[in-house]
């Protein structure tokens, strides 16, 4: 059955592709699970902040630094790693990454300064680009075209997977062990980590051939590249903006108790693991009809919770709702990143968390600003709903390009 926005040929190519409903390489599970630990440790300062603080002395406020930095080392560290560990295989890639994730955690556990704390994040976070990068195209290599959005989804619901249980036990494992706890318990799983990705990663040098820097920047002459980036960019600000600010929408709009902002959390959790998981399969069979209706749902979704946060049974509802439709497309963006890079498949995966973690940014201090307008708490959600919108754009545009592309072929 033909969506009435997409050209018929687009989708209708991929889903003559084999079944996607074949067992996953194990493989990657392993890589899951190495997301998991780099998922949790980018937010489980956040539970650890007044610790981290009176600790080192400084302010709550300066100590959200520790988050700030990690992000930037985000944006910073995917393309740059991917483009510095260029000729390694991606088996030599992925452990040192987690080598460098373990050594990021020990110097952040040992240190006494607050400067080194911000060091040890920024190299952490460092790590961190690099790994996901080569992680979703091994992903996507080891499954094979017919389930490589799938395999990203499982991958990246690692990350989704520690909003859900990582970041609540790293939390109460530093109330039992002190702040430093969380980051021992870190470092020790990364270096267990490695053992399971040289045990079940095949030894083969990335891409089979020789691989060099101007090849790799040749990716960035893709129009449809830049299309999918804008996606995540435009998808991300509009979600993660406005989740930012989630807990003064629910306490001080829908009038749910501060004690249990946590449990709603976990229900965005919990929509984003399982939006992560439906989006990598749809996106198997209707890559382009499932960006298309990922960005139209968040934009949706948003707009109603910024209406009827002011009661606090739809607002529950609809958060644990924005964390399905909000990361539903974001398997099928990255797979169709990978694609599209051409000859540099992991300089694509390292744009898109850019373009994600850049969209974060963006949209968390768009969505501060927001706090101030009419609409006060609600006002994330509202401006939220228009930068969900916009992805609309670029996933449309990237449908009708593809759809011409196919009519050739076709005929």
């Amino acid at each position: 059955m033909q969506g009435a926005t997409l050209p018929a040929s687009v989708d209708d190519r991929a889903a003559e592709r084999p079944s996607a409903s074949r067992r996953l390489p194990a493989v990657i599970h392993v890589l899951a699970l190495g997301t998991f630990l780099m998922g949790t440790t980018e937010f489980v300062v956040a539970g650890l902040l007044p610790e981290i603080a009176d600790d080192l002395r400084v302010s709550v406020a300066r100590a959200g630094l520790a988050i700030t930095v990690f992000a930037v080392g985000m944006i910073i560290g995917a393309p740059l790693m991917s483009m510095l560990t260029l000729r390694l295989p991606a088996r030599m890639t992925l452990m040192l990454a987690l080598g460098v994730f373990a050594a990021g955690h020990v110097i952040a556990a040992v240190g006494d300064g607050f400067g080194l704390l911000l060091a040890a994040r920024f190299l952490t976070a460092l790590a961190t680009g690099a790994f996901w990068a080569v992680a979703n195209v091994v992903a996507t290599r080891a499954a094979g075209p017919a389930a490589s959005s799938r395999a990203v989804g499982v991958v990246g619901s690692g990350a989704m997977l520690a909003n859900v249980v990582g970041v609540p036990l790293g939390a109460f494992a530093g109330q039992l062990m002190g702040w430093r706890g969380p980051f021992w318990i870190l470092a020790v799983l990364a270096v267990a980590a490695m053992a399971l990705i040289a045990r079940r990663v095949p030894h083969e040098p990335r891409g089979g051939q020789t691989v060099s820097i101007r090849s790799e920047l040749s990716a960035l002459r893709s129009g449809r590249l830049w299309l999918v980036l804008a996606a995540c960019a435009a998808t991300s600000a509009g979600v993660l903006g406005t989740y930012t600010y989630i807990a003064p929408l629910l306490t001080d709009r829908a009038g749910i108790a501060a004690g249990l902002v946590p449990l709603v959390l976990v229900g965005f959790g919990a929509g984003a693991l399982a939006g992560f998981l439906v989006g990598g399969r749809l996106g198997d069979v209707r890559p382009y009809a499932t960006t298309i209706k990922a960005a139209a749902s968040a934009a949706v979704v948003l707009a109603a919770l910024g209406l009827l946060s002011g009661f606090a049974a739809p607002t529950v509802a609809l958060v644990a709702l924005l964390g399905l439709v909000g990361f539903l497309g974001t398997p099928v963006l990255i797979a169709l990143g990978v694609r599209f890079a051409g000859r540099a498949p992991t300089l694509g995966s390292a744009l898109t968390v850019s373009a994600f973690n850049l969209g974060t940014a963006a949209g968390s201090w768009i969505a501060g600003l927001a706090l101030d307008s009419p609409f006060h708490t609600a006002g994330p959600a509202v401006i939220g709903a228009a930068m969900a919108a916009v992805a609309l754009i670029p996933t449309l545009t990237l449908a009708l390009v593809q759809g011409r592309r196919a009519q050739p072929a076709a005929g």
